[in-house]
Parts: C-alpha cells; structure tokens; sequence
C-alpha cells in the first residue's frame, strides 16, 4: 500500500478539502511569479492595480497554504494515530499461535520503526502538495507563455522521468533490504537484553555475539540503507543537472531555432528559479515516501486479523458450570530443531472443585496444554466442550473469561486492569497482607507503589490479581518455583484448599511431587501423549 492510497482510506473527503486549498495556494504563487515577470519587462512604473492584485494574490497564497497545511498535519497525525490503534487491535484479535510464529522482535519493529516512518512521511506530506501545487501552477503559466517552452519542459520532465526509474527501483529495493535486516537486529537487541548476565560472564561469547551477530547484521543494515539513500543522492544531483540544462536550452539555444521575447525568456527563468525550491524538497522527500510505502507493506505481510476484537461489545460474565470436556483434542507444531511435535489426542473432564496436577518432564506438552485448556490455541482436531455446548472460535473471548491463569513467563502489570478501583482497593490489600507483601507494596486507585521485587514477590502480586479476577477455573503453570520453602508450602496446604473450597476448578502445573498427594487428580504427560490420569499414586511419581 503506498502513502496516498493509506491517507486516502482514511479519509479521502478531508484530504481533498486539503488539496483544494493546496493547489489554490499553488495557484496563487505562480500568479505572484508571472505578475513579477510581466512588471519586470515593462519600462514604466507598475500601477496601482498591479500592486492590488500582488497583495491579494500574496495575501490568499498565504491563508490557503496555511489552511492546508494545518489541515493536513492534523489528518495526517491523525491517520497516523489510527494505524497505531487498529494495529494494536489488531494484535489482541490476532490468535496466539500466529503472534507467536511472527515473534516479538517483528512485532516490536512494526510498532515502533515502521510506524514512525509511515509518521515522519506523513509529516512531509503538506510540504509536498503545496509544492506540487505550485509546480502545477507554474506548468500553466509557462504553457501561457509560450507553448513550445511548455512542450520543451514536458520533454525534458520525460526524459527524466524515465532516467531517474531505475534509481528510484534501485533505491527502494535497497532500503527494503535494510527493513528485513532491521527484524533480524531487533531480535540481536532482544538477545542482548535478555541475556546480559550470562554475556558479561563469557567474554568468548560476548565477543563472539557482538561480532558475528550484533555487528555483522548492524553493518549490514547500514550497508543497505547507505547504498539506497546513495542513489537517491545521485537522483537528486542527476534532476538538479536536468533542471540547468533546461534553463540553459532556453537562454542560449532556444532563442537561436525559435523567436522567443524578453518577456518570455525572464518568465522562463524566474518560474524555474521559484521551482527549484519546490523540486529539490519533493526529491528530498523520496526516500522517505519510500521507508514508508515499504513499512506499509511489510504491515500488511504480517497477515494479523483484521476483525476488531471489542467490536461485538464485552463477552457475558462466567455463568454457573458443571462440566468442561476436552473430547480427542489434538495441537501439533515444529519444536526448535524442526521436528514436528503432537500433543494428544487429550480427553479430559472436569468438574467444579477438582485440583488437578499436570505433571511431565520438561517438553512433555505441559504449556501447551494449558493454552489449549484456556483457549488460548484452538485445537486442530478434537472440540472443547462446556456443559454440553462446543467451544467454536465465535464462542473463544467469553470461553476465555472462565479462566485466571499465571503463566510461568508470566506479565506483571503496573496497575489491576478491569477492576473496580475504589471497590477493589480494600480487597487488594487484604489479599496483601495474605501474600506477605503488604511491607513492600501498597496499592492505591488500582496502581502497585512498585514492581521492583524478586521473581518470586512478583508472582505473588500475579497471584493477587487472579484472586480478585474470582473466575470459575484457575490454572497455574509452575508459580511455587520461585517461592521459598514457607510460601511454597502455604500455596499448596492454604491457597489451593481455600479455592478449591470455593467450588473453583483449578489446574496446577507442578514439579512438587512432595505436594502431589493434595491433588484429587494426576494427569501425567510424556512427549505429548497422556501416560497418567487418576488420583494420585506413589507409583507415578518415579516414572
């Protein structure tokens, strides 16, 4: 999608409203050019009228170009700040396993590279009409003139035109290039991030990713874009050489084949001068139009959905449930190495108030579990079933809300979004003083006082909010790991009993087979496959 036709989607009304004004003020400046022109050649002195006329001319150019330009600055920010929030919607509609495919680094340089070069492009947009307005406008007055300049002037805007293609092709292929090696660098500054600790504890490794990784791809992304913005030079430099053989044609030859007047001649000359200006910007301006027509269309290969998630209003609170089933549900996906893994054909049934273990070594299908379990994926065969009803993908957002879930990479929020924060504030804090963290944390109008706290305090304040949720199922995907031994005992003899005692279904993904016994029921998995599912058993737990 190229930047008019963007604009244009969001509003074409406005930015013809804009274009009329625009071209208005081109209009007017150009007048102002042949008004200077024809009182130049004239010997007596300019009289009243012309004077008017220059004022009033000057006096619209000025309020048009104003007007126009205002408007456009507030409809292009505006479509800009459109694309970021339809983007943004867009990602919540989108389902997990595609986001997940696409990974963070491709994400994170949508949201922030491309739509700041579609914003700065957009910025340079007024500029630009009224400059092409005013190139317009002057194009008139030169074929007023004289029609065989303006037959000249259209020649030479073919000639370089078709000149100037192959690096305006050359260009934009190299800037494209630099765009793809920009994912591969974000996901480098992800490694370097996340991965700090363990690299200033190898300098082996440290060297070995800075150089063979981080830097290879930054050059080469700078590689790429200096080449591109190179030829956009050479195209700047080649239409400015035009632009003065065009000048010259018209002082020294043009007067030798064809009868041209003084008149005629300084008009020539002083429209191009004026011209220059608006020429040298629109090229000026190219490589810009360019990142922004390519971060457009890399936008639109990212294949996110294009329904608005909130578009039918908010799904219905949980109901009263009885029983969700999983009937022959199966997930398959390529692990790192490619190889392709299966989890199921899981059958599962649960009632209000069981506690579930799912236990299994690492890759076992765990995770993957549970994001079956709370719609997160959608099974590729197999249905989900709840009270006799399937879960189809128009039913997953009101699915979804039956579920509390702290995942073992889990996000903490710096405020309780969705609560009542007034109403929920008391409760917030008592459920504080449960968790042993109301020394360290205070919450007022939904806000934590800080989220600066050890892995296992902040799991705990993950916690506070799945209790304030008060959702029919819970499911917690290793949360005692990063617990102490005292607060890892309370969670499974306190916590889980208290829930459970509240008729919640709750789901826990555990290593802990010292509290396996808790469980009214052990789901065991290996490689993908259901190798355990009754009560718990002091055989299973060595296998």
């Amino acid at each position: 999608m190229s930047l008019v036709a963007f604009l244009l989607r969001a509003s074409w009304q406005a930015i013809a409203i804009a274009l009329i004004t625009g071209f208005i003020s081109g209009g007017c400046s150009a007048g102002l050019i042949a008004l200077i022109s024809r009182t130049v050649v004239k010997d007596n002195s300019p009289s009243s009228a012309i004077a008017v006329a220059f004022m009033a001319l000057g006096l619209v150019a000025l309020l048009t170009a104003i007007v126009s330009r205002i408007l456009l600055v507030r409809f292009s920010q505006e479509a800009v700040f459109g694309l970021q929030l339809r983007l943004s919607r867009q990602i919540l509609a989108t389902e997990l396993k595609p986001l997940e495919n696409l990974g963070l680094p491709r994400l994170l340089v949508m949201l922030t590279e491309d739509i700041q070069a579609v914003a700065t492009a957009a910025g340079a947009v007024p500029v630009l009409v009224i400059n092409m307005a005013s190139a317009a406008g002057c194009m008139v007055y030169i074929s007023w003139l004289s029609w065989r300049v303006l037959a000249l002037v259209l020649l030479l805007t073919l000639v370089a035109s078709v000149s100037c293609r192959w690096f305006l092709v050359a260009g934009r292929r190299w800037l494209s290039a630099a765009r793809e090696q920009q994912d591969r660098l974000f996901q480098h500054f992800r490694t370097l991030i996340d991965g700090v600790k363990e690299l200033k504890l190898h300098y082996a490794g440290r060297q070995d990713f800075f150089h063979t990784d981080l830097e290879k791809t930054a050059r080469q992304a700078t590689r790429y874009n200096s080449r591109g913005l190179s030829l956009f030079a050479v195209l700047d430099s080649w239409g400015k050489l035009i632009y003065f053989f065009a000048i010259g044609l018209v002082l020294f030859a043009l007067p030798r084949w064809i009868g041209i007047s003084p008149e005629t001649r300084i008009g020539y000359v002083l429209t191009f001068t004026y011209l220059l200006g608006p020429m040298e910007s629109l090229v000026n301006k190219l490589p810009l139009l360019s990142k922004a027509s390519i971060a457009l269309q890399k936008i639109e290969t990212l294949g996110l959905s294009l329904s608005d998630p909130d578009a039918t209003g908010p799904p219905p609170p949980p109901a009263d449930w009885h029983r969700l089933e999983l009937r022959g549900v199966t997930h398959s996906y390529r692990t790192d190495r490619e190889r392709e893994f299966t989890l199921g054909p899981i059958d599962l049934t649960v009632h209000p108030g069981d506690l579930i273990f799912v236990i299994g070594g690492n890759g076992s299908g765990k995770s993957t579990l549970a994001k079956l379990l709370t719609g997160l994926y959608q099974p590729q065969s197999g249905s989900i079933w709840l009270d006799d009803q399937p879960i189809d993908p128009e039913q997953q957002e009101r699915y979804r809300q039956y579920f509390s879930v702290v995942f073992s990479d889990f996000f903490l929020f710096e405020r309780l979004l969705g609560f009542d924060r007034q109403a929920d504030d008391a409760r917030a804090q008592s459920y504080l003083q449960k968790l042993q963290l109301n020394h360290k944390v205070s919450i007022d109008q939904g806000q934590f006082s800080t989220t600066a706290l050890s892995q296992g305090q902040r799991k705990r304040l993950t916690l506070l909010t799945a209790y304030l949720e008060n959702r029919p199922i819970y499911l917690f995907d290793e949360w005692a790991a990063d617990q102490d031994p005292t607060f890892k005992d309370l969670f499974y003899s306190q916590f889980l009993p208290n829930l459970q005692a509240q008729g919640k279904a709750i789901f826990v993904i555990s290593h802990d087979d010292r509290y396996f016994h808790l469980a009214d029921r052990l789901i065991k998995l290996d490689y993908g496959q259901v190798v355990y599912n009754q009560p718990p058993s002091q055989t299973v737990y060595a296998r």
